[in-house]
């Protein structure tokens, strides 16, 4: 079953630390949210292998948003 990783705050996309097919280690940053000038990593909440990158550098994105899926 997939794991999403979500954004724990809105923000938009300054980074993107992966790519599918990339292994993550649980905690690992995923993508660097930028929200009120402050950079803020989005972690990985499991280890698995990344199937999906759902956004874009430069994209904005809501609290509680998929970024990412991972198969664990």
């Amino acid at each position: 079953m997939p794991v999403d990783v979500a954004a724990h705050i809105t923000g938009t996309v300054w980074k993107i630390q992966v790519k599918v097919g990339d292994q993550v280690e649980e905690e690992q940053s995923v993508v660097i949210l930028e929200s009120m000038k402050m950079e803020m990593p989005v972690e990985s909440p499991a280890a698995g292998k990344v199937t999906a990158v759902l956004v874009k550098e430069g994209e904005a994105v809501e609290e509680g948003a998929a970024v990412a899926h991972l198969d664990p």
